[in-house]
């Protein structure tokens, strides 16, 4: 029988699948993020912010809006992939230690925003609200197959996010 839920035992990396197996693996956990505990999916949210941070140092104001959005749609392309393949070699539906989901998810919460702390804490802050709460229609995403389900969820907790975050702004209550 084939665990479904995302808090079974996480198996290691499988041996023998080839560099493409083991690339999908390191993605899929976003280089590791997925075995550290507890809260795998905040420390990979938290390792992109620190990361988003760094980036965005080097990129300059004009260029951060674009990047953002390159790197967003950067981890859905390679996440959904790996994703699909690292579920099916673990025999689990939602492995709790696949994270790229929560790397695009949160890219997309930090689209136009800031990058002053109160910003990348806000938008750390409610994209880990709505990946857990799940509201409507989020826990539907969840059951489409494979990674496209993994990642899709997660991918509209960034939007409402990225709502949330330039209303926030937008009406001046993260200065």
């Amino acid at each position: 029988m084939i665990p479904t839920d995302s808090t079974s035992a996480e198996p290691s990396t499988p041996a023998g699948h080839g560099r493409t197996g083991k690339l999908s693996w390191l993605i899929a956990t976003f280089f590791g993020c997925g075995r550290m505990r507890p809260g795998p999916g905040s420390w990979a949210s938290a390792a992109t912010v620190l990361l988003w941070w760094l980036i965005s140092q080097a990129a300059g104001v004009r260029l951060q809006i674009p990047i953002a959005v390159m790197l967003a749609c950067l981890a859905i392309a390679l996440g959904i992939p790996a994703a699909t393949r690292v579920a099916r070699e673990s025999g689990i539906n939602d492995p709790s230690f696949v994270v790229i989901d929560e790397v695009a998810g949160q890219m997309i919460a930090l689209i136009a925003a800031p990058v002053r702390w109160k910003t990348l804490l806000a938008g750390f802050i409610l994209f880990r609200a709505f990946d857990i709460m799940k509201p409507p229609p989020l826990r539907r995403l969840e059951k489409i197959p494979g990674g496209r389900g993994i990642m899709m969820d997660d991918v509209g907790a960034g939007l409402y996010a990225l709502a949330c975050l330039q209303l926030a702004l937008h009406f001046g209550w993260l200065r």
